[in-house]
C-alpha cells in the first residue's frame, strides 16, 4: 500500500511535453485535409440535434471515436504510454454506445430548445470544440498542423461530444454518455498539468461546466 501511496501523478507520463505536442502535430499531417470532413460532421451533429433528428445526431460522431481509438491511442500514443491501449478501447465502447443509442433511441431528448439552460451549455461547448479549440494553437503561433480537431484528436471529441451530449439526450442515458468523454478529459487535463501547459485548465473548466449542466438537465427532466 506504501508503495502505491509514493506515486504521483507525473510517474504515470512517460513523456515529455515536447514528444507529446508533436505526437498531436503528426495527427494532423497524417491526415489532412479528413479534418474539413470530421468538422462537417461535427457542425451537422449539432443541426441535427437542435432540429430534433437527435438518432441521426447521436450516430454521426460514433466513426470518429472509433478513428480517434485505433488512428490515435492504439497506433500512436500507445507507443508514449502502455495505457494507451486501453484508452483506445474505451474510445471504441463509446463508438458502440452512441451506435445502440441511434439504433434504439433510447434516452433522446426530442425536446430540447436552444432557450432552455442546459441545452444553451451544450451548445457552448459544442462550439467551443468545434471552433475555439482548433484555433488555441495556430493563434498561439504555432502551425495549423498543430490544431487540435474533432474527430482527429482526442480532446475536441470528448468536449464537442460532451456538448451534444447535453443538447440530445436526457434522463440516465445523459450520464452514461458522458462518463468516457468526462474521464478522459480528467486524464487529459492532468496530463497537461504535469506537461505545464495553461490546456489543463481549459478542460478542466469546460469540464466542471459540462457536469452543471448535466445535473441541471437531469433535475429538470425528473419534474
Amino acid at each position: 500500500m506504501n508503495a502505491w501511496t509514493s506515486y504521483q501523478v507525473q510517474d504515470f507520463i512517460p513523456f515529455t511535453a515536447e514528444v507529446y505536442f508533436r505526437l498531436l502535430e503528426r495527427m494532423g499531417e497524417t491526415f489532412w485535409p479528413l479534418h474539413l470532413l470530421t468538422l462537417a460532421l461535427g457542425a451537422a451533429s449539432l443541426v441535427l440535434a437542435l432540429t430534433h433528428r437527435t438518432r441521426l445526431a447521436c450516430l454521426l460522431p460514433a466513426p470518429l471515436w472509433a478513428f480517434v481509438a485505433v488512428a490515435f491511442f492504439i497506433q500512436r500514443y500507445a507507443e508514449l504510454n502502455w495505457a494507451g491501449g486501453y484508452v483506445g478501447y474505451a474510445f471504441i465502447a463509446q463508438a458502440v454506445l452512441l451506435v445502440v443509442m441511434a439504433l434504439t433511441g433510447w434516452g433522446m431528448d426530442n425536446t430540447a430548445r436552444a432557450t432552455n439552460p442546459p441545452v444553451t451549455i451544450g451548445i457552448a461547448i459544442t462550439l467551443f470544440g468545434l471552433i475555439i479549440m482548433p484555433l488555441v494553437a495556430p493563434l498561439s503561433g504555432g502551425t495549423w498542423y498543430q490544431a487540435e480537431v474533432f474527430g482527429i484528436h482526442a480532446d475536441p471529441t470528448a468536449v464537442t461530444t460532451l456538448g451534444l451530449t447535453l443538447i440530445m439526450l436526457r434522463g440516465f442515458a445523459l450520464w452514461i454518455t458522458a462518463i468516457i468523454p468526462a474521464l478522459w478529459l480528467v486524464v487529459s487535463g492532468l496530463t497537461l498539468q504535469v506537461l505545464g501547459s495553461a490546456g489543463a485548465a481549459v478542460l478542466f473548466a469546460v469540464l466542471a461546466i459540462a457536469l452543471v449542466g448535466l445535473v441541471w438537465k437531469s433535475i429538470a427532466f425528473r419534474r
